[in-house]
């Protein structure tokens, strides 16, 4: 429990403390997704409820109008920008100490595209904040019929620890864009990335209008007792149904960016070594740990073959012969998180493992180095690597005798939150375009459909619900 009170003295004393017991029980399901997004602990959580006093400073903060000012965004996009450059080695080094990723791709895959998206604000600010004045019908021929963008108020900002520094960041931009005052709730699992967040937004940022909140679940449930104008949550989705359930209490509008099974279709037609070039680019990237990795590769018998020699080719040419050494191959982010997966695979009488046979192991597991090489299964739509999200570096890959049987498969399940297709014939595209729904698709390529900055980001149903413009 957070007492904010200290912060503001024009605040009155916090009244006598109010409490009810409230209680999530997420055991059962935890234990049903052990593969998911987040590493979920299996507890039962059991605390009270009392005031936040955080919300109710940024709430007040907020009301006396000044981060609406444009002034006021410019000057904390400024100061955002400030820190993403003389401070970016902290968040460099906490990165490489959570996830074992190198600097200089951290940099690339979560610092360059922040910055980058911090300028293009500043650059159309002005015109995106004033009114938009719409088309005259015969009755307000003599009016000025007008929108007029109206900031929201408090936003609860939930980050995930997959991308611990790009996945606050991103949507922290248009938060404080738009005129509002946030909280940050950065990962737990990510710890080093947390803390130094935390340090970095007190040192810069007034908590009256942004601040940062550590800790675990407990932390978390207390956050979700209070009422904000918006919650943006990044994460898996039986920790959003959670976040849904809180928010519904106070009918507060939620985005949530979650994830899914992205798969893969290879049709006959597609080169075999460029697709699975690119295929291993996407999955092995930050270990299989990106929400739109490919999840899984749906092909026919005859290109089957042709795959697993290209991507073990391709895999030689990115992190060499022995994987476990490269400097570019990632870490599982914890031994949960790796002991859930390894034991789907390697655990002989365990009653969850896989029956799919192995294609390829890039090494040896190491518990103590956290270390899982790619590996692919030859599996069946029914197998246990197909119920959830892996969110590893393990990739199954299911044979089908053509397109209509490949879109049965990706249909027989939740729509995710990207899909991939890789061939030469349109007629083909359009058919898997009309025929598929996913938050986005990306053809002959992999994750692209990100980098399109004019492309709003999303998932749909169970991948995610509002965009991220």
């Amino acid at each position: 429990m957070f007492n904010f009170y200290h912060l503001n003295k024009n605040l009155p004393p916090p009244p006598p403390k109010k409490s009810e017991k409230f209680s999530f029980d997420i055991s059962r399901l935890a234990a049903k997704h052990q593969i998911g997004i987040c590493a979920i602990e299996i507890w039962k959580i059991e605390t009270e409820i009392s005031e936040f006093r955080l919300v109710e400073l940024q709430r007040q903060y907020f009301n006396s109008g000044s981060p609406t000012e444009l002034k006021h965004r410019k000057k904390a996009l400024q100061t955002l920008r400030k820190i993403l450059t003389s401070d970016v080695d902290d968040l460099l080094e906490a990165i490489e100490a959570d996830l074992r990723r190198q600097k200089g791709i951290s940099h690339a895959l979560e610092i360059a595209n922040a910055i980058v998206e911090i300028n293009y604000y500043l650059e159309n600010l002005d015109e995106w904040a004033a009114p938009t004045y719409v088309e005259k019908t015969l009755t307000s021929a003599l009016d000025t019929p007008m929108i007029i963008k109206e900031s929201k108020g408090v936003v609860l900002l939930i980050g995930p620890w997959n991308y611990p520094a790009s996945m606050i960041l991103l949507p922290l931009i248009p938060i404080i864009a738009a005129g509002n005052t946030v909280i940050i709730k950065p990962s737990e699992v990510a710890e080093n990335t947390a803390k130094v967040f935390d340090r970095l937004f007190t040192k810069y940022f007034e908590k009256r209008y942004l601040a940062v909140v550590q800790g675990g679940v407990s932390e978390t449930t207390d956050l979700l007792k209070e009422r904000y104008d918006h919650i943006m949550y990044t994460g898996c989705t039986p920790v959003a149904k959670i976040i849904m359930t809180a928010a519904a209490k106070h009918v507060t509008p939620v985005t949530l960016e979650l994830g899914g099974k992205c798969p893969v279709v290879v049709e006959d037609d597609a080169p075999a070594d460029i697709a699975a070039k690119r295929i291993a680019w996407g999955k092995w990237l930050n270990c299989g740990q990106t929400c739109l990795a490919p999840d899984y590769i749906i092909t026919t018998p005859s290109m089957k073959s042709k795959l697993i020699v290209a991507l073990k080719a391709a895999l030689t040419e990115f992190y060499g012969t022995d994987i476990q050494k490269s400097k570019d191959y990632s870490r599982i982010i914890n031994t949960r998180h790796f002991d859930c997966m390894c034991g789907r695979v390697s655990h002989q009488f365990s009653p969850r493992k896989t029956k799919a046979p192995i294609l390829f192991k890039g090494g040896e597991v190491d518990r103590d180095d956290l270390f899982m090489p790619p590996i692919l299964l030859d599996a069946h739509r029914s197998d246990i690597f197909m119920e959830d999200e892996i969110f590893g570096p393990i990739l199954p890959i299911i044979t089908v005798k053509d397109l209509d049987e490949a879109i049965s498969v990706i249909r027989s399940g939740e729509k995710p939150l990207a899909a991939y297709y890789f061939t030469k014939n349109s007629a083909k595209i359009d058919k898997f375009l009309n025929e598929t729904s996913s938050g986005g698709v990306t053809i002959n390529d992999v994750l692209m459909h990100i980098t399109v900055d004019t492309l709003p980001f999303g998932g749909i149903g169970h991948s995610g619900m509002g965009r991220l413009v």
